[in-house]
């Protein structure tokens, strides 16, 4: 997702903007995936929020990197992207249930290692 990211930053602007764009579009995502966190994450929360709320920000940016592989001209492996998120979404089902009902998420309660 940052790489993308990046790219497509670096397609948006003309020259000096376009170093901006490359670098700030990722760390602007990256320091809103780190900050903003659900409470019990394995990692403290420095802003706790409701899991739809954080549900909404991780399909943004996961969306917004798709829309930047199409814009990109990418658009093959942007449908594939967003296919691999639905499915990440739909298989890791319990934390996705877990967030929408906004309650902890206390990981896999089972045996595996």
């Amino acid at each position: 997702m940052l790489i993308v990211l990046g790219c497509w930053g670096w397609h948006l602007g003309d020259h000096w903007m376009s170093y901006i764009a490359a670098v700030g579009l990722p760390l602007i995502a990256a320091a809103l995936w780190g900050i903003f966190r659900i409470p019990n994450d394995p990692k403290p929360a420095p802003v706790a929020i409701p899991g739809q709320i954080r549900l909404l920000l991780e399909l943004g940016l996961f969306g917004a990197a798709v829309w930047g592989l199409h814009a990109l001209g990418y658009v093959q492996l942007s449908w594939w992207m967003a296919i691999i998120v639905l499915v990440h979404y739909a298989v890791s089902y319990d934390r996705t249930w877990v967030m929408l009902r906004n309650k902890p998420y206390n990981g896999f309660t089972g045996n595996a290692k």
